[in-house]
């Protein structure tokens, strides 16, 4: 079973604690801190009310289900689980099987009156899946039982899945047919494909395999006005694409049950590598260049001077690193330098060319090719970094994200800006902000911005939440200021939505809004989400 109020399962719980190490580091960094006391998972049943949902075969009003959907993985959520300050919670919880039985379930919200949530994993960090305090009863329903490839035209490579398949079970099933969908985002051990689809999600390896929208070929969706079939077709022009009016959608206009997409045979090799550059700057021109010249690899992520320095420190292996320095130093490459991981996937002959074309690269630009150790470290750990919330946590110490996409042209400065202003949202209190960012998704435009910052908890939630409050807009408006996406992977939900409007304007905004009206006139679907 999930854990009810943080990353991974209560049985397998892979939770990081912080070592001396690490813990020092970053102490020096922001200063000490003292965890917050936490609620029981028995005193929050205690804080479910009374269900207002009417009776129905598929819903559940168990107090403790209804817990279990109540939040997400943002830092609010967190903050509400352990707190015991929920706000909301879903009157009811529904567990449909078929396309049929979302159907019904819709019918029979709008004949009692009732709001619908649509849940995929529950990752959702920007709060996507959160009921707000309403005068009608909620019912949120989870795609939990519809997880199954449902069929497979492996000749036109066409695999549909039901919504709430789970990222291992989607990659285990195609696996015994020898393909793959290659999706895979950080949240893929918990994350659905429907919601892939919902959020407009993007894996790791996006640069082999493309975003979702690339995989989404089609599918059904339910809404209040009936199903939607979106049937497949290798390209059109037959006017607008309605499979773009459900990318993102985030429940808006229906629940997603069935997702048909595209897949490919399972590579024959793939390794990751890792080279480091001797400033950001060179990193910069370097990962730029082998986007826009095409180069076949899989995946690239660039970390800054800081969130190098800060990875080498938390990772734990202080003699390795210790030698790693040394070579490096006698490089050339030592205090500014900044870490570049990349991965390789294809034939053998594929990846020997894209490597050597990519050594070409790091040699223009005085980087040092390190080779496979580090890469392998990477992969091995690749979903875990959600895991080491709890270890923060634990110690006081809140981590979150910001992440964008932007031209070429501006993304020096718009790191700038955010790392800048989101170091010192906090300096009316004296507190310090330990912030580093990466790019990890390329295109030949531009590429996406990853700012990740850690901060102490106040001495209680709430002003812990204001603390948040004041990080995350002082990250959103320089991410507006520049430009960018209010999001490149994470949605919109409901923290990313007041800035939804300076990307869109008002007339795209109104589009929005009609068009989720035109499926949803009485505005019961997901309601406060996205606009």
């Amino acid at each position: 079973m999930k854990r009810w109020n943080g990353w991974g399962d209560e049985k397998n719980n892979l939770a990081f604690e912080l070592s001396s190490t690490s813990k020092n580091y970053i102490e020096n960094i922001i200063g000490t801190s003292n965890p917050l006391a936490e609620i029981s998972l028995e005193e929050a049943i205690k804080k479910v009310p009374k269900t207002r949902a009417p009776k129905h075969r598929l819903i559940s009003t168990d107090p403790e289900t209804r817990l279990r959907h109540c939040r997400g993985q943002s830092v609010p959520d967190w903050l509400a689980t352990h707190s015991g300050d929920f706000e909301a919670f879903p009157d009811g919880v529904a567990f449909p099987e078929t396309s049929s039985d979302v159907q019904a379930l819709l019918q029979f919200a709008e004949k009692e009156n009732l709001t619908v949530i649509p849940y995929g994993g529950g990752t959702s960090v920007c709060g996507h899946i959160n009921p707000e305090c309403s005068e009608l009863p909620i019912i949120t329903v989870s795609l939990t039982k519809m997880n199954k490839l449902i069929d497979f035209d492996q000749k036109s490579q066409i695999a549909t899945f039901g919504a709430g398949t789970l990222g291992p079970d989607v990659e285990q099933q195609l696996s015994e047919y020898g393909y793959t969908l290659g999706h895979f985002p950080q949240s893929w051990e918990l994350s659905t494909v429907g919601g892939w689809v919902a959020s407009r999600s993007s894996g790791q390896q996006s640069l082999r395999y493309g975003r979702i929208e690339k995989m989404f070929a089609g599918g059904t969706v339910e809404t209040l006005q009936g199903t939607l079939d979106i049937p497949t077709y290798p390209a059109s022009s037959a006017g607008p694409d309605v499979r773009e009016m459900i990318l993102g959608s985030e429940g808006r206009i229906g629940i997603i049950t069935e997702v048909k997409m595209r897949v490919v045979k399972i590579a024959e090799q793939e390794n990751f590598y890792v080279a480091f550059f001797p400033s950001w700057q060179a990193g910069m021109e370097a990962t730029r260049e082998i986007a826009q010249d095409g180069i076949q690899l899989s995946m690239m992520r660039l970390s800054n001077a800081v969130e190098t320095a800060s990875h080498l420190k938390l990772a734990g292996h202080d003699t390795a690193v210790k030698y790693l320095e040394k070579y490096l130093a006698l490089r050339g490459n030592s205090k500014n330098k900044t870490m570049f991981t990349f991965g390789v996937t294809g034939s053998k002959a594929q990846c020997k060319s894209a490597l050597n074309i990519t050594k070409s690269f790091i040699s223009k630009h005085q980087g040092v090719y390190i080779g496979t150790s580090l890469g392998k470290h990477w992969q091995h750990s690749r979903f875990r970094s959600p895991y080491l919330r709890h270890g923060l946590w634990d110690a006081g110490i809140i981590v979150d994200t910001m992440e964008t996409c932007l031209d070429w042209s501006s993304v020096p400065k718009a790191v700038e800006a955010m790392e800048a202003d989101i170091a010192k949202a906090l300096v009316d209190q004296n507190e310090q902000v330990h912030v580093f960012t990466h790019l990890s998704h390329f295109y030949g435009q531009g590429c996406s911005v990853y700012t990740t910052f850690l901060f102490r908890m106040d001495d209680n939630y709430a002003k812990t939440k204001q603390r948040w409050q004041k990080l995350k807009a002082a990250g959103a408006l320089a991410i507006v200021a520049h430009g960018g996406t209010i999001s490149h992977q994470h949605g919109v939900g409901k923290d990313h939505a007041l800035y939804l409007p300076a990307e869109k304007g008002e007339l795209g905004i109104k589009a929005i809004k009609e068009l989720c009206e035109v499926f949803d006139p009485s505005q019961r679907m997901n309601p406060g989400k996205l606009v």
